[in-house]
């Protein structure tokens, strides 16, 4: 049985900028934040939710299944099952899928599905050598023992490690998720200023938004433990342009590369939730969708050129639906670095590539700059990795409405080598 799935309702916090200390919320704390009030103003109580579904990378120890932690927190039934995902960059999007398709096939109603994220949050780790000593200080049963294991620290050994860090380079290929933007930048002729530009434009793109009011409904308060509230998006630096972010040096290059801290996401915390609803669920409770789900596809790729997840994600998707890019009416494709963002615009754009590798028979184009990411993204905003699939999911649906567009793809880059793509029709 396959159903028609809404997308109903969404919300987000505002992302905060991670700023060298644990910031004033967990992933749970973040989730309940943006859940509450987005629960609050629906039409049904939390019992009619049938699932909970959270993306997740960083869980923190005290809240294992920050899912079921979080559903109970916000008054779901203890009957309501409740998991977290974890795809690295993707697990946002991949636990709105995963609820997407239990309602598609009937086994639930109404899911409410997301990512959360406090990457300020990121453990610290003992190195190798500390764990070894640790392990010989435990095992030691004599005065003596134990005084030739305390006689082998080597104090270097107690410096950590942050987790976040290791999080960042992929394991096979030994390469930090810049620098397989930097290998994109060189394949496709990506240039420093083309990166800075684009990267200003997000900023631009971001602050006018948030002052339009357009993010207004989908963007909530946060309020801590301490009666702070943050009410935007922290990160936004308005006044950049290709000039002054053309000031700061290559992280990963040096001293030519084209990845700066200027023109890269930024380390955040935040969190976004939906709600999906099947058909039936939306005539019983007088729900008025923002879109309806249409596809979802995930791709692979060599870790090293993981940048290119959306392009190997959303060809599928028009292959499937017998669409070209040019049918497509909105993109956003998430900002994990600008020279991978105009990497992929590239590759779609390459007749030879588009066609030959990815199968695309003519239907591949260049995505107009004018339909791509056309409130900001990640660059301005930051990408809390685990939410991010969530919130381009989220707020594509709400573009769409707002600029009566029919059809879009949210879609992004996942570490490890993948890809992830949504496509959404305005009901």
């Amino acid at each position: 049985m396959s159903r028609p799935v809404y997308l109903v309702d969404g919300a987000r916090t505002p992302f905060l900028k991670a700023r060298g200390k644990p910031g004033p919320f967990s992933p749970v704390d973040l989730a309940v934040q943006c859940g509450r009030p987005l629960l609050m103003r629906q039409a049904f109580g939390p019992q009619a939710i049938d699932l909970l579904v959270l993306g997740c990378v960083n869980v923190v120890a005290e809240e294992m299944n920050p899912a079921r932690v979080a559903g109970l927190r916000l008054g779901l039934p203890d009957t309501v099952p409740a998991y977290t995902v974890q795809i690295n960059c993707g697990s946002g999007m991949q636990a709105i899928d995963c609820a997407f398709r239990t309602i598609e096939n009937g086994k639930a109603e109404i899911a409410l599905a997301g990512g959360t994220e406090a990457l300020s949050h990121s453990p610290l780790i003992l190195q190798r050598g500390a764990v070894d000593w640790f392990a010989r200080l435990n095992g030691a049963r004599t005065l003596g023992a134990r005084a030739k294991a305390f006689a082998s620290l080597k104090p270097a050994s107690l410096k950590p490690v942050v987790g976040l860090e290791r999080g960042l380079t992929d394991p096979i290929t030994d390469l930090g998720m810049g620098q397989t933007a930097e290998i994109l930048a060189h394949f496709f002729g990506i240039t420093r200023h083309d990166a800075d530009a684009y990267a200003a434009e997000s900023h631009a793109r971001l602050d006018h938004a948030t002052n339009e009011g357009w993010l207004e409904g989908e963007m909530l308060p946060a309020f801590s433990r301490e009666g702070a509230v943050f009410e935007r998006d922290d990160g936004v630096r308005p006044g950049s342009t290709a000039q002054s972010l053309g000031k700061l040096r290559p992280v990963f290059e040096r001293p030519y590369g084209k990845v700066t801290a200027g023109n890269s996401s930024q380390i955040t915390d935040g969190a976004s939730l939906v709600l999906l609803a099947s058909e039936e669920a939306v005539e019983k409770h007088g729900l008025t969708p923002l879109a309806r789900i249409l596809d979802s596809q995930w791709g692979g790729l060599d870790p090293s050129i993981m940048g290119l997840g959306p392009v190997v994600s959303a060809a599928p998707l028009l292959n499937r639906h017998d669409m070209s890019v040019a049918d497509i009416d909105l993109w956003e494709l998430n900002e994990a670095f600008a020279a991978q963002v105009l990497s992929c615009v590239e590759a779609l754009a390459d007749r030879d590539l588009a066609d030959r590798v990815l199968g695309l028979e003519g239907r591949g184009g260049r995505i107009d700059r004018a339909r791509l990411n056309v409130d900001g993204g990640a660059i301005s905003l930051g990408h809390p990795v685990g939410t991010s699939g969530a919130r381009i999911t989220l707020h594509l649906a709400n573009a769409l409405k707002r600029r009566g567009a029919r059809r879009g793809i949210a879609t992004q880059c996942v570490g490890g080598g993948l890809g992830g793509a949504m496509l959404l029709e305005a009901a």
